[in-house]
């Protein structure tokens, strides 16, 4: 391997040159809010998908006090389809934070921003190296995917003892002097050259003193996650149509699974829908027919819907709009989850098809 730090990140400052992604839009402008902005939306996400919602989100907020007096209803509709949407929740959060604590003014120092919803070590030290040419490491999915290679550091990443080990890495090959381009260089050089399938070997800066690469494994590196089976959850959600043909949705909670999104009321496996529209919601109801379950997949399980047709004659019950009930007739709503907007679908078809 190469005798020096030095050695690794003069090579992978070269290949910078001439390969590097220099002209992405957070690049052209950054600034600490961009940069954050960013880096939040690239968390498993790939750039390609990024750039128009980062633009969008850039055009109607500027800056970090507009997105903080902004209502998170705004928020979450111009993240939508991004998915993950507690990332928007916390920028959210984070940038109230900023607008109340430090005077609209994002913070320079690493454990200010470390102390922002949403923002661990790895994504405070982008923002600040990328930003400002801070001294500060990174350790993204991308750069964990180079150094397990470079040095077949084995293990799941997520492990403790394999993470710690990844850090060491990242802090001690960390060049003092253009560490922005560094770090930006260690991100391009995992998503397009140290691939996670098929890695292009032959054009990596880093070939010549790979361990994985010499040993003929790279694609062993960084080791799987443990498998186990990923749990299943079920729920009944409900397409309750009311006597003016408009379907009721629910705003959910503000954490949790689609915290604060339009979504559809839902019923526990085993409990009667129209028992608990009358109990919770004052209406007398018929069911209409129930569709096949759809299941839709989480990082961590797999969520089993079985979606259930309802129509009610009678008045509207305890259900008033406001902020936690909308009927909805049709028109475009912004932020749905994404198995939500599909049935949504679903249901205008039909309704087109019966009229």
């Amino acid at each position: 391997m190469p005798r020096s730090p030095s050695s690794f990140s003069r090579r992978v400052l070269d290949w910078f040159e001439r390969h590097g992604r220099k002209d992405l839009p957070w690049q052209r402008q950054p600034d600490p809010y961009r940069v954050w902005v960013s880096e939040i939306m690239l968390q498993q996400t790939q750039v390609t998908t990024v750039i128009p919602y980062f633009e969008a989100f850039m055009a109607r907020f500027p800056d970090l006090l507009t997105l903080a007096d902004a209502e998170l209803d705004e928020v979450l509709a111009l993240w939508a389809g991004l998915g993950y949407y507690a990332r928007a929740r916390n920028l959210h959060r984070a940038a109230q934070c900023v607008r109340d604590r430090h005077g609209g003014r994002f913070p320079e120092d690493f454990d200010a921003v470390l102390s922002l919803p949403g923002i661990g070590r790895s994504t405070a030290g982008a923002i600040l190296s990328l930003s400002l040419g801070r001294h500060h490491a990174i350790l993204d999915g991308n750069v964990k995917r180079v150094l397990a290679r470079f040095f077949a550091e084995p293990g799941w990443p997520g492990a403790t003892r394999v993470a710690a080990t990844l850090w060491e890495h990242a802090e001690r090959l960390t060049p003092r002097q253009r560490v922005a381009e560094y770090n930006q260089a260690m991100m391009d050089l995992g998503a397009g050259v140290c691939t996670r399938a098929r890695p292009r070997c032959e054009q990596c800066p880093l070939q010549r003193d790979c361990v994985a690469r010499a040993n003929g494994n790279p694609t062993d590196y960084p080791g799987k996650k443990p498998r186990k089976a990923m749990p299943v959850r079920e729920t009944q959600m409900l397409l309750l149509q009311g006597r003016d043909d408009r379907l009721l949705l629910q705003r959910r909670p503000p954490s949790g699974v689609w915290g604060g999104l339009l979504s559809l009321p839902e019923v526990a496996v085993g409990d009667d829908p129209a028992r608990w529209c009358h109990r919770e919601l004052g209406l007398l109801v018929a069911e209409d027919g129930r569709w096949d379950v759809v299941r839709h997949t989480f990082s961590h399980f797999h969520l089993d819907i079985t979606p259930v047709l309802l129509r009610t004659k009678s008045p509207a019950g305890r259900v008033m709009e406001g902020d936690e009930w909308l009927w909805y007739n049709g028109d475009a709503v912004a932020g749905l989850p994404a198995p939500v907007a599909r049935l949504l679908a679903r249901w205008a078809r039909r309704e087109s098809d019966i009229q």
